[in-house]
This record gives structure tokens, sequence and C-alpha cells, in this order.
């Protein structure tokens, strides 16, 4: 069985910066594409950021040039760098991969369980 596991969120004052790490476990052959995305309270799940297996990302415009993915492979991990952070960057931060199991053919999504990102003013 697949587990991503997030860490990193917490509070922090607007202008400042956090790291979210996310590791992977259990029997996996290979990653495809690995993103973050982010659900703010009453809001629908939004798309922040993705890095492909060979490494080309792609960010939301809200993120852009404050945000930073990257992926350790080995490690089985997937990071983003979180700076000059915003009040309205406050949501639960969900880290995503598309990957296969040992033993499968088909890739799949895998999702964590999130981490709580709180930016005050």
């Amino acid at each position: 069985q697949v587990q991503l596991v997030e860490s990193g969120g917490g509070l922090v004052q607007a202008g400042g910066s956090l790291r979210l790490s996310c590791a992977a476990s259990g029997s996996i052959n290979t990653f495809n594409t690995m993103g973050w995305y982010r659900q703010a309270p009453g809001q629908q799940r939004e798309f922040v950021a993705r890095i492909t297996s060979n490494r080309f990302t792609v960010y939301a415009d809200s993120v852009k040039g404050r945000f930073t993915i990257s992926r350790d492979n080995a490690k089985k991990m997937v990071y983003l760098q979180m700076n000059s952070l915003k009040p309205e960057d406050t949501a639960v931060y969900y880290c995503n991969a598309n990957l296969r199991q040992v033993g499968f053919l088909r890739y799949m999504d895998s999702w964590g369980k999130g981490t709580l990102v709180t930016v005050s003013s």
C-alpha cells in the first residue's frame, strides 16, 4: 500500500517562509508527475505546483515567483519551498503523486492527508 505523508506546515507571519515535505512509502516502482494542491476553508481544492519526472515544473499564477517545487527520487520525496507568504496562502496543502506500484502496469494518483499552513497578517 502506498502512503504519502506531508510535513512542514504551521503558523507563519506574512512575508515569511515555510518548506513543505512529502514522503512517499510503500511498494512503489516509479514516480511520474508529483505535485502540490491546496484547499482553503470553504473553497475547492486548487492546483499549486507540479514537477515531472524530468523536473519540468509548472506553477499556479498565484504562487509563481514565490514557491519552488523540487523532488528527490532516491528519497521518494517532493518539496515545496514557500517564500513571501501571504494570508491568502492559508490552506491545507496536499501532496499528490502519479506513480506505479510494484506488480502493477498502470500509473495511479495517490494523495496525502494534508498539512495546514496558516499565514497571519
